[in-house]
């Protein structure tokens, strides 16, 4: 019943649950970090950016300071000209995959049941 408290007395926010949302939610963060996973090494901005039509530049760009915020991608800078810039995944955001590939396989499966 502990667990419940959270809820009615407005915690919700102090929950794993609401610190993974807050870190995965947004319309392009997952899919952001599973191209990022199929990938299999570091992508360079403008391939995300073809991967992920119709995102606008600043809403990847956004996207991908907030991810690496969180410490689940990282960027890496090569200094030559013109800049350039390469995201993979760090050891965090590997973990989280998992996690999403689950909420995939659920979302399979419900929606399977909702054709039938």
């Amino acid at each position: 019943m502990a667990d419940i408290d959270y809820i009615t007395e407005n915690r919700l926010e102090d929950t794993g649950f609401a610190y993974t949302l807050r870190l995965i939610g947004g319309k392009y963060k997952m899919q952001v970090l599973y191209a990022l996973a199929l990938n299999h090494g570091p992508i360079r901005y403008n391939a995300l950016k073809r991967l992920l039509t119709p995102i606008s530049f600043k809403t990847l760009t956004n996207t991908l300071r907030e991810l690496e915020a969180a410490a689940l991608i990282r960027r890496q800078e090569f200094p030559q000209v013109p800049p350039r810039v390469e995201y993979s995944l760090s050891p965090r955001g590997e973990s989280l995959i998992p996690v999403l590939d689950g909420i995939c396989r659920w979302g399979n499966q419900h929606a399977a049941e909702t054709k039938d």
